[in-house]
């Protein structure tokens, strides 16, 4: 495996192979790399001839700066992870190869951007957008492969993608868990093992609330999640909404939408996380 570290290297890496015809998959990351980013990875290398996955702590897409220093990197450990998968390059740039000079560029994406982490995290998909673009710019890739648990990330990168008019396939993995549900993130890093247990409990309490649709109405869907999570010592629903999957707009009844799905962010002492569920899905949705 190849460790890059600027773009201009990248490119020279990479254009022999784009001559040659060769499928080039990326995933980008942001390191601490765990069995979810593993799961991308390995469909990425068995989809394509090239692997490359960019490991980078973006800071324009943290509103929060104790976010963005506290947030776990281990490039070593990250590096070694790629290799073993097969992964044709890793791509870790610094904040000074990405950004030379700042990137003022801003983003029009209506509605999509202006709930759920959007309204909890002004300018975070504006950074989402810059970097990932540039990636793009950068890599060229036939297929790019981002997590489902980033369920509003998904939709506002197919939605730059169809905006700047970039030929590169979009492909969404699903949620990996862990085996008590919690959905695998680098921020359970942080957790202890008491609160990894209660984390647990966000699944659950989505889990739990499928066998609402049809049988009790959006509200009641909302207070229950809601109120089960907040009633464990810990945890706190900083927003939970029922969407419909492709707009992100909230749903009022169970036959608004075809594809509904919630979306939840919830503290677990000082730490963010975020889930979703699919409540309705219409087949090749």
């Amino acid at each position: 495996m190849e460790i890059i570290k600027t773009v201009a290297d990248l490119d020279r890496f990479l254009q022999p192979l784009r001559d040659k015809g060769k499928s080039i998959g990326l995933v980008p990351t942001m390191g601490a790399l765990h069995q979810g980013h593993a799961a991308l990875v390995k469909q990425c290398v068995g989809e394509n001839e090239v692997a490359v996955v960019s490991v980078f702590v973006n800071p324009t897409q943290f509103n929060d700066k104790e976010d963005f220093r506290l947030y776990p990197r281990n490039s070593d450990a990250d590096c070694a992870l790629l290799e073993s998968i097969g992964v044709t390059v890793a791509f870790v740039p610094s904040v000074e190869e990405m950004y030379p000079e700042p990137d003022t560029r801003v983003f029009d994406f209506g509605m999509l951007d202006k709930v759920m982490e959007g309204r909890f995290r002004p300018g975070h998909f504006n950074g989402v957008a810059q970097i990932v673009s540039k990636l793009f710019y950068a890599v060229k890739p036939t297929r790019a492969y981002f997590g489902e648990k980033d369920f509003q990330q998904l939709a506002i990168v197919r939605e730059m993608v169809r905006q700047l008019a970039i030929p590169v396939e979009i492909v969404g993995v699903p949620i990996v868990r862990e085996t008590s549900g919690l959905a695998m993130s680098s921020r359970n890093l942080r957790l202890s093992e008491e609160q990894r247990q209660e984390a647990a409990e966000i699944y659950r309490s989505l889990r739990l609330s499928t066998d609402f649709v049809n049988e009790k109405s959006i509200q009641e869907t909302l207070d229950f999640v809601t109120n089960r999570i907040n009633q464990i010592d810990g945890l706190r629903v900083e927003y939970f909404d029922i969407v419909d999957g492709n707009t992100l707009q909230a749903v009022s009844d169970w036959n608004d939408s075809a594809y509904v799905v919630g979306c939840i962010a919830v503290f677990c002492g000082d730490v963010r996380l975020i889930d979703n569920i699919s409540y309705k899905k219409i087949e090749n949705q």
